[in-house]
């Protein structure tokens, strides 16, 4: 391949650059690239990371690369599609958004720029980038006569979340849009987009502390809803690898000392992962740089936190109003649009006349909704298993043949629970370990530090659910308040089943004789006799989506909070369409649950009486602990 300089001498100086209404495509852009000799997947991988700004900044971009070790992954970024307001109030609320935080400190709401988002985060080859932002350019034309402008929206306000809320006729019309958006994004561009179902808002601030609600409040008061407002829908992406990190800026450079080091350049970003950070030794993380792809060790004292959205690239906005070409441009725009972008950043505004008015919804009862006290639903995975442990023949090692119960390790419990059809029924129901009870009772103690409230307790009828449930609640200290409730409707995909039959669940008779706190009158939603085995992964979506709801109605007075412990598969399947969501295909719903541990632990809140909800941050941190092996003194200390 060419030397650096050979392929920079082939790039037309900045500064003799004729000055066009468009920006060069991907498409003639690419040609260039392949003529300086670049490899086309690299070359596409440089244009999609930068926005498809220019050669020279995709050059840089696969210039300063040249040593990242996915440099060559075909893996595809994430995009996603946001409503982004434009002039005075835009301008009032990145205000609100930089006083709130210099207020209060940082909340979940600064994490991301004032927006309305209007789908989730979907994955776009390289390659079809270009047909993805026609797309949006296309769809933006179709609808400029019926977007709703000036857009209505409303102040709400809660325990833990302030926003503005989309009038509902608004959101109905913009919903038609996002929808014809993810069509069009298909066909074009070969992609999977799924629309926001949700109500459409612009957060303010959320899961902030209860002592900042009033100052919050107050800020948010002083936002003048009858600003002068653009809305244009603005594309933007990210690195998939690092959706889940955290990130960080870097304060200081830092030459590397050690070959395991990595070199710091002030302003980069750095992508941490908590998981990876076992080994590092105090004072030092691990992580890998935005600029340049790799990974090390570096100081934790060079970086500070940052906005996730700091790293996330820009690839244009369309408006919706009707206005000459360079003031609604394409995504691939050298105009107005791009230029103020480029300049000022994702996290501020852009400028534009005043006389775009949006105006507010008439307030209804003042703030009437606020005062609402809404239900919180937490999920939990169950705790560590006796068969995944000691393996599936743990069995033959604890029961003689007489089917009495000897226990060979400390981590297994010292006694199990009679079962009518004795000690083979645990073959396909095993309980959970020593230790698995023991992380439940810290999941109770950490739920009862946080002043958290649940008054109804629903499991699924498998025993490690049922005895994870139980110690939760001794954690609690609720053990003798609440009853567990037990419903064979929260049981897993029963694709996942050995044989032909489904567990011999314990009875609720064998349940009161093991002490177990079960609600021995409670009657099911699903019945144990109306699930099949081996059932389509589109009946056990459906059936978790029917119990969640029908638990929820059961419980439906304000305020009454409800945990389910179950399976892992249950945080995804119970909650997904809960929040007015789609179900993820089987594969895609496979990769989440592998990736959920013992303990797992979700929380949802209700948004609105119409059964909205919406995942939050957990009363509770998370629980993290180490593997550790089975140890034979004999076999590896004694010697002849």
């Amino acid at each position: 391949m060419a030397t650096k300089e050979e392929m920079y001498s082939k790039v037309i100086p900045r500064k003799n650059r004729q000055n066009r209404p468009m920006t060069v495509k991907h498409g003639s852009t690419l040609e260039v690239f392949l003529s300086m000799g670049f490899p086309k997947g690299r070359a596409l991988k440089a244009l999609a990371s930068t926005g498809g700004k220019s050669v020279q900044a995709a050059c840089d971009w696969l210039f300063s690369h040249v040593d990242d070790p996915f440099l060559d992954d075909p893996l595809p970024r994430e995009y996603v599609l946001y409503l982004r307001p434009t002039g005075p109030l835009a301008n009032k609320l990145f205000e609100f958004w930089h006083q709130s935080r210099q207020l209060c400190g940082k909340n979940k709401a600064h994490n991301i720029f004032p927006h309305i988002t209007l789908c989730q985060f979907f994955m776009c080859e390289d390659g079809k980038v270009e047909g993805l932002c026609e797309a949006l350019q296309n769809t933006v034309s179709r609808w400029k006569e019926t977007f709703p402008l000036p857009l209505s929206l409303e102040l709400y306000t809660s325990s833990n979340f302030i926003g503005l809320f989309v009038e509902e006729e608004s959101a109905e019309i913009i919903k038609k849009f996002a929808a014809d958006f993810a069509s069009e994004a298909t066909s074009k561009a070969d992609v999977r987009v799924e629309p926001h179902k949700k109500q459409l808002h612009v957060t303010l601030a959320y899961h902030f502390q209860p002592n900042h609600l009033t100052a919050l409040e107050k800020l948010a008061r002083g936002v003048d809803l009858k600003l002068g407002c653009d809305w244009v829908a603005a594309l933007y992406s990210r690195d998939i690898r690092f959706a889940n990190h955290e990130t960080l800026r870097v304060m200081y450079p830092y030459t590397p000392q050690n070959d395991d080091e990595l070199e710091l350049v002030q302003g980069d970003f750095i992508f941490m992962s908590p998981i990876e950070q076992s080994s590092t030794s105090e004072g030092w993380i691990y992580g890998t740089s935005l600029a340049s792809g790799c990974s090390g060790l570096l100081p934790e004292n060079y970086i500070a936190k940052a906005d996730e959205c700091d790293t996330w690239v820009f690839h244009g906005s369309n408006s919706f109003l009707t206005a000459p070409a360079s003031a609604g441009a394409s995504l691939y725009d050298g105009g107005l649009r791009r230029r103020n972008q480029e300049e000022q950043g994702p996290g501020e505004a852009l400028s534009l006349p005043s006389n775009v008015i949006c105006q507010p919804m008439l307030m209804l009862a003042k703030n009437c909704r606020s005062s609402l006290v809404k239900r919180d639903l937490y999920i939990c995975r169950h705790g560590e298993r006796m068969d995944v442990v000691f393996g599936k023949h743990w069995i033959s090692q604890c029961f003689d043949s007489k089917g009495n119960y000897i226990r060979s390790n400390l981590n297994m419990p010292p006694s199990l629970p009679q079962r009518s059809g004795g000690y083979k029924d645990y073959e396909k129901d095993a309980p959970i370990t020593v230790f698995g009870c023991t992380q439940a009772r810290l999941v109770g103690e950490a739920l009862l530090e946080s002043k958290s409230i649940i008054d109804y307790v629903y499991c699924s009828p498998s025993l490690r659910c049922v005895q994870t449930a139980f110690n939760i609640l001794r954690g609690l200290q609720q053990e003798n308040q609440i009853k567990l409730r037990v419903e064979p409707g929260l049981f897993e995909w029963t694709k996942w089943v050995s044989g032909n039959t489904l567990p011999a669940w314990m009875t609720a008779e064998e349940h009161a004789a093991a002490n177990l706190g079960t609600d021995i009158t409670y009657k099911p939603h699903i019945p144990a006799n109306k699930l099949g085995i081996s059932e389509p992964y589109e009946t056990y979506i459906s059936r978790s989506c029917q119990v969640m709801r029908e638990i929820l109605a059961e419980c439906k007075l304000k305020g009454n909070n409800i945990l389910i412990v179950a399976h892992a598969s249950s945080l995804e399947a119970c909650t997904r369409q809960l929040q007015g969501l789609s179900a993820r295909n089987s594969k895609d719903f496979v990769q989440v649950v592998r990736k959920i541990p013992y303990l797992g632990f979700c929380a949802c809140e209700e948004l609105e009486d119409a059964g909205i909800w919406q995942l939050v941050d957990p009363p509770i941190l998370p629980l993290t602990h180490g593997p550790n092996h089975s140890f034979s003194w004999r076999d590896i200390l004694f010697q002849d």
